[in-house]
């Protein structure tokens, strides 16, 4: 397993987010071995910066490379007299950044217009490992139903532009605006999802096959399926926690698969509301059964995932990990919780001396 975070460049002064991606990232390049597996690079807008894990097998590992790259970027912005802060949504902007460097990102930028225009949110994205990618899609689908509660224990955005939106996930709402969001749709088999991904390039809602927003997808590029429905994570342990669950749910996906155990069958409007419901609530509400299509407290629906994971997690020596993580968001809150906790006391500089905290593990200090 591996995982990719995305985080934002921030003033320390204003608190608000600032061009500065190509600076930070050419002092992280810089002083990163060329031996250690880890990845920096740009994001779509230059208030954005992206790591990547090595291949990791223990969940030690991936605490690790996550601690290390984010205090390499922190290090790299400061020099640049920047912020580094791990955060769903930009919690104050000065202005609209320019679009990074690249064609690519110049063709989303031409083909979104304004959906892209100030479009400063981050993910945690979670990779990991399968056979082939017919056994993808395959776990794809029996995965889906654990998505949207995924989201609703990773929820860290609830402010954008200086207010707070109603949502514990705006970044979630963000995104449902593109073709390809939201719940992935079941596919029958890789070629069928890899026609249906090519007809929405044909169709120009997609640039290509690498810009689908669905919540988790096969990789179109690592032998992988990769779990996209996580908000950045306020710390190490938040994004260890994702990575341990979708690793577990691949893993008992695979062994339902194995058995002949039937897929679940989502009702997809249900599946939709599901996502609106995580978004917007997070843990401190009631979610969306997209099975039986029952309206149920957020804290059941992750009592049921940890019991649907539970095996797997046995298996690969997880289970008190995971539990210590589980206890450390029920004591402290989600993300999103931290955050308005945060703004009660001193508004949008204190929630973005927060995220600063939090983002380095090694000054990390929870609201």
């Amino acid at each position: 397993m591996g995982v990719e975070e995305e985080f934002l460049l921030a003033d320390p002064t204003t608190a608000r987010t600032v061009p500065g991606a190509e600076a930070v990232l050419r002092r992280a390049h810089h002083e990163a071995s060329a031996t250690d597996g880890s990845g920096y690079k740009a994001e779509f807008l230059t208030s954005q910066v992206e790591s990547a894990t090595g291949v990791c097998t223990t969940l030690d590992e991936v605490r690790r490379d996550l601690a290390e790259d984010r205090a390499r970027l922190v290090d790299a912005a400061r020099g640049e007299g920047l912020l580094l802060l791990s955060s769903g949504a930009a919690v104050l902007s000065e202005g609209r950044p320019p679009v990074a460097a690249g064609e690519r990102f110049r063709r989303i930028s031409e083909l979104f217009a304004d959906i892209v225009d100030d479009y400063q949110v981050c993910g945690c994205h979670v990779h990991v490992g399968v056979p082939d990618r017919e056994t993808a899609v395959a776990v794809v689908n029996r995965v889906r139903r654990w998505l949207p509660t995924l989201l609703a224990l990773s929820v860290n955005s609830p402010f954008c532009q200086g207010r707070d939106r109603g949502y514990a996930s705006w970044r979630m709402m963000e995104q449902l605006r593109f073709p390809a969001a939201g719940m992935p749709p079941r596919f029958p088999d890789a070629a069928f999802y890899d026609a249906e991904v090519e007809r929405l390039v044909s169709y120009g809602a997609l640039i290509d096959d690498r810009m689908s927003f669905w919540l988790m997808r096969p990789s179109p590029w690592l032998p992988t399926v990769e779990f996209r429905v996580a908000d950045a994570a306020a710390t190490v342990d938040d994004a260890v926690l994702q990575a341990a669950l979708g690793r577990a749910l691949v893993r008992r996906a695979l062994a339902d698969l194995a058995a002949g155990v039937p897929e679940p069958e989502l009702d997809d409007r249900a599946a939709r509301a599901a996502v609106w419901a995580a978004a917007r609530y997070g843990l401190r509400g009631d979610g969306i059964d997209p099975v039986t299509r029952a309206r149920v407290p957020a804290g059941e629906l992750l009592a049921a995932l940890l019991r649907h994971v539970a095996p797997a997690l046995e298996e690969t020596g997880d289970t008190e990990a995971v539990r210590r993580l589980l206890e450390t968001v029920r004591e402290e809150g989600t993300g999103a919780d931290r955050q308005r906790r945060a703004w009660a006391r001193g508004g949008p500089r204190a929630v973005v001396d927060l995220l600063a905290a939090q983002t380095d593990a090694r000054e990390h200090k929870r609201a």
